[in-house]
Order: C-alpha cells, then sequence, then structure tokens
C-alpha cells in the first residue's frame, strides 16, 4: 500500500539524486507510514549545491520516494509547466492507495481534480491560511487572494477527514463538514529542565548591555515580518536606545531587508546568520535573548513552539495561531505599528522575562513529540481504516 504526500514544497536534490529538506524531513514522512508502508511526496524540487547541503537534513527514510512536479506557482510556471505538471500528478495520484493533501498549495488543490476523478481517499491537512498568504504578499496576490480563499475553504467544507495546525483560528475561517482534528505539525523533542534553569540564569547574569532578538524564517518573503522588527531598532535608534541586536536565520535573498536596515541607520545592529539545520537552531535559541515572529501569515508557527520550549520569552504579531501561544501581553496588532513594536521591547525587565521563559517552557510540553503524535496517529489510523 501507498500514500502519496502532496505540496508545494520544495525539497532539494544533489548531482547524486540524495533528497534534502528542512520542515520536509524524515520525522516529517514517518509519520504516514501509519496510514500505509509506502510513501511518495509529490512535490517541487530544486537543485541543492554542495555548499548547502550542511544547512538541510538528508531524506533517508525506506520505502519513500519522491516523484517531483515542475513549477506551477506562478504564471510564467503554469504557461510553461502546467500540461507537464498535471500529467505527473495525473500518474502519481492513479497509482497510489491514500493521498494527503497539505494546503495551501498550488499544487495540493490542482491535485484534488484527480483525486476526485480516481475516487482516491484523501486528507487534507490545513497548515495555513491562504488569505493571510497571498494578501500579504504582493499587489498580484491581493487579485488572487479572494479566488485561493473560496477555493480552499470549499475543498476543507468537503473534505471527509481534515487535520487542523491550530486549535481556533484555521477552524473559524476554513470549517469543515466532514471529521476533524486540531494537531500541531510541530513536533518538539521532550527538552530537559535544565535548558530552562539556563534561561534563567542567563536572564539574572544580562547586564544589559546588548539584547539579542531572533527570528527564523525565509528573508525572501515580505510577509514574515522581519522588516517591522528592523524599524523598530530603528526607531529606539533614533531616541538614542542603542543596545538591541537582531539575528535573522534563514534563506532566501536578503536584499529587500539589507535596505531596510540600511534606511533605517541600523545595518550594524542587524545580522543575517543564513539557514541553519534543526540542531544548529536549537543552539542558536539558546543563545538569543527573546524571540519575535512578526508574520502577517501563519499557521501555528513552529518557530515559536520551538523558541517557547528553549524558555525563550516571545512576542508575536496578532496573526493566525499566534494569539493561542503567546500571553495577549505580548502581541502586537498585525497592522504593524512601530511605536507600538518598539515599546513592547523595552517592556521586558528581569522579572517579566523570567516570567515568560516558565510560562513559555511550561506552554511548549503541550507540543512534545509524544503528546501531539499520539493523537495524530489515532486520527491517521481512522482514516486509513475507513477506506478498507
Amino acid at each position: 500500500m501507498k500514500v502519496l504526500f502532496v505540496h508545494d514544497g520544495p525539497i532539494r536534490r544533489d548531482d547524486a539524486n540524495h533528497y534534502y529538506g528542512i520542515a520536509h524531513n524524515n520525522d516529517l514522512f514517518n509519520r504516514y507510514k501509519v496510514i500505509a508502508e509506502n510513501i511518495e511526496a509529490l512535490i517541487r524540487v530544486k537543485r541543492i549545491n554542495e555548499s548547502e547541503i550542511q544547512n538541510f537534513s538528508e531524506l533517508t527514510l525506506e520505502n519513500f520516494t519522491v516523484k517531483e512536479v515542475p513549477d506551477v506557482n506562478s504564471p510564467t510556471g503554469i504557461l510553461k509547466n502546467k500540461i507537464k505538471a498535471n500529467q505527473v500528478m495525473q500518474s502519481a495520484i492513479r497509482e497510489t492507495d491514500y493521498v494527503i493533501v497539505r494546503l495551501h498549495s498550488m499544487i495540493g488543490l490542482q491535485a484534488l481534480k484527480y483525486v476526485k476523478k480516481y475516487n482516491k481517499p484523501y486528507l487534507i491537512e490545513l497548515v495555513g491560511c491562504p488569505w493571510d498568504a497571498y494578501w500579504n504578499h504582493s499587489a498580484t496576490g491581493k487579485l488572487v487572494a479572494p479566488y485561493m480563499y473560496k477555493k480552499v475553504k470549499k475543498e476543507v467544507w468537503n473534505s471527509q477527514y481534515t487535520l487542523y495546525v491550530t486549535n481556533e483560528f484555521l477552524q473559524n475561517r476554513y470549517p469543515t463538514k466532514g471529521h476533524s482534528i486540531n494537531c500541531s505539525n510541530v513536533i518538539v523533542e521532550e527538552v530537559d529542565g535544565s535548558v530552562l534553569s539556563e534561561r534563567i540564569s542567563k536572564i539574572k547574569n544580562n547586564d544589559g548591555n546588548k539584547t539579542m532578538i531572533g527570528t527564523t524564517a525565509s528573508v525572501a518573503v515580505k510577509y514574515k515580518g522581519q522588516q517591522y522588527i528592523i524599524e523598530a531598532l530603528g526607531k529606539l535608534k533614533e531616541k538614542g536606545i542603542n543596545n538591541f541586536e537582531y539575528q535573522l536565520v534563514g534563506d532566501g535573498n536578503q536584499d529587500y531587508l539589507r535596505e531596510v536596515a540600511k534606511s533605517n541607520k541600523v545595518e550594524d545592529k542587524v545580522k543575517f546568520l543564513g539557514p541553519k539545520t534543526h540542531d544548529e537552531v536549537l543552539q542558536w535559541l539558546d543563545s538569543i535573548d527573546l524571540y519575535a515572529q512578526p508574520s502577517k501569515q501563519e499557521g501555528l508557527p513552529r518557530a515559536v513552539i520551538e523558541a517557547m520550549s528553549r524558555g525563550l520569552p516571545s512576542i508575536g504579531a496578532n496573526t493566525a495561531g499566534i494569539p493561542e501561544l503567546l500571553e495577549k501581553e505580548y502581541i502586537f496588532n498585525r497592522k504593524m505599528n512601530i511605536e507600538e513594536i518598539a515599546n513592547l521591547l523595552l517592556s521586558f525587565n528581569e522579572t517579566n522575562l523570567i516570567e515568560q521563559a516558565k510560562r513559555n517552557f511550561k506552554v511548549a510540553e503541550d507540543y512534545y513529540y509524544h503528546k501531539i503524535e499520539g493523537r495524530r496517529s489515532t486520527f491517521f489510523k481512522k482514516f486509513a481504516q475507513s477506506e478498507e
């Protein structure tokens, strides 16, 4: 038996035809083994240079294959690759037994047409809001957003099985008449209590001369919002406050954010660290003082939960599932009032930093692997057994 995972991706492939991913990793694909022994990913693939491999995890799962889909995520890609992409999708779906469609994704929405054509049992994983993603992407995105919102809403409503990564937000915006579960797609391994003890010690020993803020997200996508934290640093500099440094982990073109830093005269306060492996990210989280998630589009952000699991005080925008994770005092308006963000950064002191470290560490326990994975596996088994 085979289960087909459908998503835009992308994952990476080297010259020896080995595949690599970051969020698309062995742990992700292994969870579908409760549905079928053989797993295939229907996904976009990009080439990876040898120098980049160290920043990704190799996909080494047994009985795992990849069906590469040409890019159809842009007008040019649609015109150039639509026929070939449809052929690949149709072939893969015809030959599988079950389908997992991760939305929102262009490949996922297109694949659903063939899923229904061949009457394949499918489950939708809704991991983000297409309205927020497209509306906050670009002028063209604003034109696409209403269509994508209605399309995804219709597909989720008609799905017999839907997994939501939020507790409430996505369920309220994209309800389903079928079976559903709220189950984060975040995988957080159980963390030893010494991590919290070391965090509290770090807070107590900080002399206040430097506060390191961090965000992990693509630096090439404007709706991730790093520019607003940079602007807040500029606002603070105008007031003579220069003790904040902003570190950005993530791949992508840095030109836009570098220009924002330059225009706000804080180039020396913004550090681009590039992509990191998961283990490197955890080490980096332990080195910073405050985590920020200024996104205008999210599902339930993995990065925030991982930061919380390290006892890291965090702030975030009032977007999607972020308010489900953080206390309201540390949420700023998604309209991104720069003065509000700057004041929030200034609001921290040793007392509330320690309070937030303890609180976040405790909340993150709800997302430990063994707690989440048991619920997810039960739901997947229910889906698979209903189609036998």
